[in-house]
């Protein structure tokens, strides 16, 4: 008969198996799946979802495509992120301040305009 220390290493070897695969297991039979809970949506809101796929996509296609663009350098990935972030920031103040001069401009010139008109 084996000793009593023998029939512990049993019982807990049995238990870790039922926790290590039947865990999973059950999360992976009771979790349903991406069909399931999308026909569980309301009719709007499936309508919603799917009209906006594709914007979803092309973000996520051009996250993967930054990604794989940031791989091929040598700095760690933050390190570029952190540096495009910054890049895209002073583009955007750049653009910000071509689209205010060319306002003021576009209201000079109207404003020269409406002056010509007018007799003095």
């Amino acid at each position: 008969m084996p000793s009593p220390r023998t029939w512990t290493y049993v019982k807990m070897a049995v238990a870790s198996s039922v926790m290590v695969i039947g865990g999973p297991a059950l999360v992976i039979y009771v979790m349903p799946s991406e069909e399931e809970l999308f026909n569980r949506y309301s009719p709007e809101l499936q309508k919603k979802v799917l009209e906006e796929r594709p914007r979803r996509q092309a973000e996520m296609q051009q996250f993967f495509d930054q990604l794989k663009e940031y791989s091929k350098s040598d700095k760690p990935i933050w390190v570029l992120q952190a540096e495009d972030a910054k890049r895209r920031r002073k583009e955007a103040i750049r653009a910000d301040i071509q689209r205010r001069k060319e306002d003021t401009t576009r209201r000079s010139s109207m404003l020269a305009e409406q002056l010509k008109g007018q007799p003095q």
